[in-house]
């Protein structure tokens, strides 16, 4: 079975078949899936979700791109959701350039608080970053995010940079972007990371592999992944599914 490690199954994309897709992941061999907060009503929708589906666990957290909207008040509520026995992780957090708002600062501010609060309540951090590679590596330097764990999700940067993580101990979402034909680095990371710092990912709706690049993403997509892994690494697909079910599994505390 394949551990989807992150997905937005809460999202908009899903509204019209969230069920029956779901319903029918198990079918086509997806074992777990966490479904990852990105701003506050995704976390009471992903909330939700664990409640519905025994196999979905949550994140709790608010991407770089939503900080704007956190406060001392909400964020108590957000403190207080990780406390649910199926909440396995703290995010997605991080820091993101690609958009102008909200500013650095805040980010920065808010990434540093959630961070905080990963310590705090004793779970591993996942980590967004885009267009920001020094500052998140340097923040979570500074912060000791070696003492979180945690998975940098959508890792997109170089070799160098993922030997950065590995000495942190770090794990890294791949999904559909293997897949495609101008990721060279990623490639080249992949092949270089360790298969035992791997995880599965979609980061369902968004970033279908080939050939259904540009179509809405889910959980059905990741046997393509795991194939492209396999193939960089030179070893069988299902070593492939079986050690990255393994990885998450003990990354997120999840007993097997």
């Amino acid at each position: 079975m394949i551990f989807e490690s992150h997905a937005h199954y809460d999202d908009e994309a899903f509204d019209e078949d969230r069920q029956q897709l779901l319903t029918s992941l198990k079918d086509y061999g997806i074992g777990r899936v966490v479904n990852v907060g990105a701003s506050l009503e995704s976390c009471e929708a992903t909330l939700q979700l664990m409640k519905e589906y025994p196999f979905i666990y949550g994140a709790m957290g608010i991407h770089p791109s939503e900080t704007a909207a956190l406060n001392e008040a909400n964020f108590v509520w957000l403190r207080e959701q990780c406390a649910n026995e199926k909440v396995v992780a703290v995010g997605e957090i991080g820091l993101d350039y690609y958009w102008k708002e909200p500013e650095a600062e805040i980010q920065k501010v808010w990434f540093e608080r959630q961070m905080e609060l990963a310590r705090e309540v004793k779970l591993p951090v996942i980590i967004h970053s885009r267009d920001a590679a020094k500052d998140t590596l340097d923040m979570m330097k500074a912060l000791h995010a070696e003492e979180l764990g945690g998975v940098i999700h959508c890792y997109s940067y170089t070799k160098e940079l993922a030997w950065e993580y590995l000495n942190m101990d770090y794990f890294f979402g791949i999904g559909g972007v293997i897949t495609f034909k101008n990721s060279k680095k990623l490639k080249e990371a992949v092949e270089y990371i360790p298969l035992e710092k791997i995880l599965l990912e979609t980061d369902s709706p968004y970033l279908s592999p080939e050939p259904n690049r540009g179509k809405r993403n889910s959980s059905l997509n990741l046997p393509s992944v795991a194939q492209a892994v396999a193939d960089l690494k030179g070893i069988t697909y299902e070593e492939v599914v079986e050690a990255t079910y393994e990885n998450a599994c003990r990354l997120f505390r999840i007993a097997e």
